[in-house]
C-alpha cells in the first residue's frame, strides 16, 4: 500500500504552529498538523481565550481567542490537513522520511515543526474532597467565557498574572469578585498589581482555600484560612477559579532521541534539532538568547520551514522571495 507522505508535518496547533503552517502554505508545502487538543490554538484557546495580549507586534493589545481566529483565518487559503485529539507517542526514522505514530494511528513526513509549547499541560487542581465533583461546574481551572460568571458571587484563588488578570476583567461582569492568595506580595507585574489594588476586587491576603462549602451538590461558599493565624472566614460564592498555574512535561518526547536540556529541546540557528529534519520552535526549543515570547516564535516558525524545505531538497532556497511576491 502507498504511504502518503507529507513534506511538512507540524507537531502542535498554538500560535508558533499555526503561523508556521502559514508559511508551509505559502511556500507550497504539503503540511499536515497534530494537536493533542480538541481545538486550534493551544493554550492560547484553551486556557486564556478572554485574556488580552499586549507582545504581538501590530496589535497594541488583542484578545487571545481573536489572535486565535486571525491565525485560523490565516491558513484557509490552504489545504492543509489537520489532525486535532491526536497525541504523538513516537517519533521513528524510516528510510528517507520520519514515521510518526499516535493514539489514533500513524502519519508520514519527510520533515517535522515541533511547536508543542511547553509540553503537556494539567492544572494544578485543588487538593480539597468536593473538588473533582464540582469541577466544569461550579469550580474551574480553566476560563473559556466571561458571559458564564455573568451576575455571580466569584473567587479566584491565585497570585499571578493570570489570576490578577481574571480578577479585574470579571470585575464589571460578576455580581462581586475576590481573590484570594496565600501570601501578601502578589507575584504579578507591578502595573497589574496596582490596577488591582484600585479596584473594587475584595483582596484576601494572606489566605488558603480550607474547605468548599456545599449545599444540594452547588458551591454555597469558602472556607478560607489565613496564613499566619489560622483564623477562619467563611466567603460566599458560587463560583471558584482556581489559578494555581499548570505543570508541564516533556516525558514523550524524552523517548523520540531529541537533545533536551532544561525542560526544552535545544535548536541551532536554523531552529533543527539533532535529529535530521526534525525542527522545534516556540516555548518547546531553547538556544542561546532565547526570549519566550509569541512573537519569537512567530520569528522562528519561516525559519524552521525554510530550512525544512531545503533539508528535503537542497534545491530549495533558505531565503525565497516576500511575501509580498508570493501573493503577488
Amino acid at each position: 500500500m502507498t504511504k502518503d507522505i507529507y513534506e511538512i508535518t507540524i507537531v502542535g496547533a498554538g500560535p508558533a504552529g499555526l503561523f508556521a503552517a502559514f508559511y508551509a502554505g505559502m511556500r507550497k508545502a504539503k503540511t499536515k498538523i497534530i494537536d493533542s487538543l480538541p481545538q486550534l490554538g493551544g493554550q492560547l484557546a484553551m486556557l486564556y481565550p478572554e485574556k488580552h495580549i499586549y507582545d504581538t507586534p501590530g496589535f497594541p493589545n488583542i484578545k487571545a481567542a481573536d489572535l486565535v481566529a486571525n491565525l485560523e483565518k490565516q491558513i484557509e487559503p490552504f489545504e492543509h490537513t489537520i489532525c486535532l485529539e491526536e497525541e504523538v507517542l513516537d517519533l521513528t526514522r524510516v528510510e528517507d522520511y520520519w514515521e510518526l505514530t499516535t493514539n489514533q494511528g500513524t502519519h508520514y513526513t519527510k520533515a517535522v515543526i515541533i511547536a508543542a509549547g511547553n509540553g503537556s499541560f494539567q492544572p494544578r487542581r485543588l487538593a480539597l474532597p468536593e473538588a473533582d465533583s464540582l469541577e466544569g461546574r461550579d469550580l474551574h481551572y480553566y476560563v473559556p467565557s466571561l458571559e458564564a460568571f455573568r451576575g455571580k458571587q466569584v473567587a479566584i484563588a491565585g497570585g499571578g498574572d493570570s489570576a490578577i488578570d481574571w480578577a479585574l476583567m470579571l470585575e464589571d461582569i460578576a455580581a462581586s469578585v475576590a481573590i484570594i492568595h496565600r501570601r501578601a506580595q502578589f507575584r504579578g507585574h507591578e502595573h497589574s498589581v496596582e490596577k488591582l489594588q484600585a479596584s473594587g476586587v475584595n483582596i484576601l491576603t494572606p489566605f488558603v482555600v480550607k474547605e468548599l462549602t456545599v449545599t444540594d451538590d452547588q458551591l454555597t461558599g469558602l472556607v478560607l484560612q489565613e496564613v499566619k493565624t489560622g483564623n477562619e472566614e467563611i466567603l460566599p460564592v458560587d463560583s471558584l477559579i482556581v489559578n494555581y498555574g499548570f505543570t508541564s512535561s516533556l516525558d514523550q518526547l524524552k523517548g523520540w532521541g531529541l537533545e533536551i536540556s532544561r525542560n526544552a529541546i535545544e535548536v541551532k540557528s536554523d531552529m533543527s534539532t539533532n535529529l535530521p529534519g526534525v525542527y522545534a520552535i516556540g516555548d518547546i526549543c531553547r538556544y542561546v538568547g532565547k526570549v519566550k515570547l509569541i512573537a519569537t516564535g512567530f520569528g522562528e516558525a519561516p525559519t524552521a520551514i525554510n530550512n525544512a524545505l531545503h533539508f528535503i531538497d537542497p534545491e530549495n532556497r533558505t531565503q525565497p522571495m516576500h511575501s509580498s511576491s508570493l501573493f503577488g
